[in-house]
């Protein structure tokens, strides 16, 4: 059952005020020291440090980077870490991230520096992975413990875990194990050495024995904070991506800039169209440009009626809402050549409201260049003048109007200033339109649009458009011409298998982008037990990323065998197994989904400019950025805002985008966020240097488990 074990004395806040330091041992500063909201990462060039400054830079937590490895490296001394501005003590960063308890030499200047810096300004570290060692609050794993692969590994959230930092995750932790024959991952498992102060928050069965070992914990010791990770990562794998928001949370005691948010948002193309189906013989798809042998008629697929009632049910069950990217014609002409009747727009139009809307132009006519398809593939026609013949503004834009029209006579609720064009059209397609249809901007003007959907896969950056912004949709691997789940795996396998295999070779030729299959799905099976665990997995890895950006199906896939359910159920079911209730997935519309991506370049630009600076003093966050830049925060439960509530609750903070006035952003966090605490009458950190650790290749090959199309 789904819990929260967050009490009202228990916050991520209270939690971390309380266990700062030895009791007895804090020492009020007098005035506060001013702590300035940014981490410090010190890589050593490793995947687990990488990771971390990834899950930084997506949530928008500026940090600084020292690489140790840089020739001509800052020396992090006293003067590093901190100085005073107007009089007053000041921390430069909120945290520190080190590759493991001690990446310095024996004696090291710079980690007593940093271990003196922690101390007075109760700076809590993150060892990002390390060796189990009594240095590290742990015994070594030959005491009891175990080292090795920790590949397929089932973690759980220890019950204090789920008090402090993971609140937010209903208590498993799965390990992946995608390979039999490529090491993933690699673990320390161990218990807490004898008289240290140490509190497991995540751990795992030790194989062989009853006791539980530690793969996440805090341990305290002389006057400082550690988490120590006892496992190897990268950005990329489940694990991390489960527990990146709580190491955050925890090293930043959840008051920090920049927010991040699980997002899903499917959006279905080609609604009220047929999508022409794949041809197993010709191994291209009659009726497609590039499918040479025009004497096979087209086969198309279609939505029925049954099909809409399976979506809307679907949708109830899975609390997520589909976008239907719809194109009219396909109504129009199915009246026309079935005596006016059409059944699946009628129980589309019955059931409207239960879908949000998009339009996807009148007859999805390629918008580009125009088409000369002669020979395959396809080029660019040359104008009669010389250059390149392209669609004219005016059909561009009746494309459009027309589609728009036919919604709203249609009571279809639009968003008018939403546009995605057949193919992603009228923008660039390399290699043989290589930039966009000049009279594409006009058009969009002349329609009021303000966000056009974007191929994630070929034009991933927003930008812009004329007067709009682009909005990336990942593709699923879910083919646009298959219903039936045997016409997927024909498809998938001709397109990755080798020549010799009786494929394409296109993954031979493009081995940067994809990866041949060691063989042929079975035809029967392949779908199921080969692509929906792919397609699942790189989905919800995109949820885990604090990526916005929506994916895109057609409406074939939800025709038929309804292919596309159970990669989207696995996505959402497999999240609702992972995450607690206050932790929902977001999932927003299109023109939502530009605002936060135009919001997250601009707040990057302010960032790398050097124009913002953010600092908390006691109980206030003051923050300074550019007029007009909104600024993203998360902060405790209770922050305000000139006596208004800040944010929205998430994942037991609050968070949110704020544009500051004339004056600066400042917050009031509650009294249970508690202030920053010093001890300076501690000893030294540790000497002694950490020795080799072990990284599989997995971990530093995420490639080689990367999304296939």
């Amino acid at each position: 059952m789904k819990r929260r074990m967050y009490a009202a004395l228990c916050t991520v806040g209270t939690l971390v005020a309380s266990l700062a330091l030895p009791a007895g041992q804090a020492l009020a500063a007098d005035p506060p020291p001013r702590v300035d909201l940014r981490v410090l990462v010190v890589s050593d060039g490793g995947p687990a440090t990488e990771a971390i400054a990834a899950e930084l830079d997506t949530a928008g937590t500026p940090y600084t980077e020292v690489d140790l490895t840089a020739p001509g490296r800052p020396v992090i001394d006293a003067g590093f870490l901190a100085d005073t501005v107007d009089g007053r003590a000041r921390a430069k960063f909120q945290a520190v991230v080190l590759p493991n308890d001690n990446p310095f030499a024996a004696g090291s200047a710079e980690m007593a520096a940093l271990a003196s810096y922690e101390r007075t300004y109760a700076i809590p570290q993150v060892d990002a992975y390390t060796y189990a060692r009594p240095e590290a609050g742990l015994k070594t794993p030959d005491d009891g413990g175990y080292s090795g692969s920790a590949d397929g590994l089932r973690a759980e959230v220890t019950p204090a875990g789920l008090a402090g930092p993971f609140g937010y995750l209903d208590g498993d932790v799965p390990f992946e194990d995608l390979s039999p024959t490529v090491g993933e991952s690699y673990a320390f498992l161990s218990t807490p050495a004898d008289g240290a102060d140490f509190t497991p928050y995540v751990d795992a069965s030790i194989p062989g024995q009853s006791a539980r070992g530690s793969l996440v914990g805090e341990y305290r010791h002389d006057g400082r904070r550690e988490l120590v990770v006892t496992f190897v990562y990268n950005r990329y794998q489940q694990q991390f991506r489960l527990l990146a928001r709580g190491i955050v949370e925890w090293m930043t005691g959840g008051t920090h800039l920049g927010a991040s948010h699980n997002y899903f948002a499917v959006h279905v193309d080609d609604v009220f169209a047929a999508d022409d189906r794949w041809n197993s013989e010709l191994n291209c798809t009659p009726g497609d440009v590039d499918c040479a042998d025009s004497s096979v008629e087209p086969d198309p697929i279609r939505m029925e009626p049954d099909d809409v009632a399976y979506a809307t049910a679907w949708q109830d069950t899975h609390g997520l809402t589909l976008d239907l990217a719809y194109n009219a014609v396909g109504s129009v002409d199915h009246r026309a050549e079935n005596g006016g009747t059409d059944a699946l727009a009628d129980r589309l139009l019955a059931d409207r409201d239960e879908f949000r809307w998009i339009n996807h132009t009148y007859t999805h006519a390629f918008l580009g260049c125009v088409q000369d398809t002669t020979a395959v593939p396809w080029t660019c026609a040359t104008a009669p003048g010389g250059g390149t013949a392209w669609v004219t503004r005016a059909e561009i834009s009746d494309e459009i109007a027309t589609n728009r029209v036919w919604g709203e006579a249609a009571g279809l609720p639009l968003h008018h200033g939403e546009l995605v064009t057949g193919e992603h059209s009228g923008m660039k397609v390399d290699p043989q339109q290589p930039e966009d249809n000049p009279n594409l901007a006009g058009a969009l003007a002349d329609n009021g649009i303000t966000w056009i959907g974007s191929d994630n896969s070929r034009d991933p950056r927003q930008r812009q458009v004329g007067p709009a912004l682009t909005v990336s949709r990942y593709p699923m691997n879910v083919f646009y011409n298959a219903g039936r789940a045997a016409e997927q795996v024909d498809e998938y396998n001709w397109i990755y298998t080798s020549r010799a295999q009786g494929g394409s070779g296109i993954c031979e030729d493009n081995p940067a982008t994809s990866t041949c299959l060691p063989q042929p799905l079975d035809p029967a099976t392949g779908y199921t037990d080969h692509i929906v665990p792919l397609e699942t997995r790189i989905a919800l890895g995109h949820v885990l990323a604090n990526d916005p950006r929506p994916h895109f199906i057609h409406q074939s896939n939800l025709a038929e065998d309804r292919i596309a359910y159970p990669v989207l159920s696995g996505v959402t079911d497999g999240y609702a197994a992972l995450f607690a209730d206050d932790t929902p997935l977001v999932n927003p519309r299109m023109e939502d989904i530009g605002a936060e991506m135009q919001r997250r370049l601009r707040w990057r630009q302010a960032l790398d400019a050097g124009d913002v600076t953010a600092y908390r003093v006691g109980s206030t966050v003051t923050v300074h950025a550019p007029a007009g830049v909104a600024v993203p925060a998360t902060m405790p439960t209770g922050t305000s805002e000139a006596s208004a509530a800040f944010g929205e609750a998430y994942a037991g903070q609050v968070s949110g985008w704020k544009v500051p006035g004339a004056q600066p952003l400042t917050l009031a966090l509650p009294a249970s966020a508690g202030a920053p605490v010093t001890d300076t009458d501690r000893p030294a950190g540790p000497t002694s240097t950490v020795p080799a650790l072990p990284v599989p290749a997995g971990v530093t090959e995420p490639a080689a488990f990367a999304p296939t199309s």
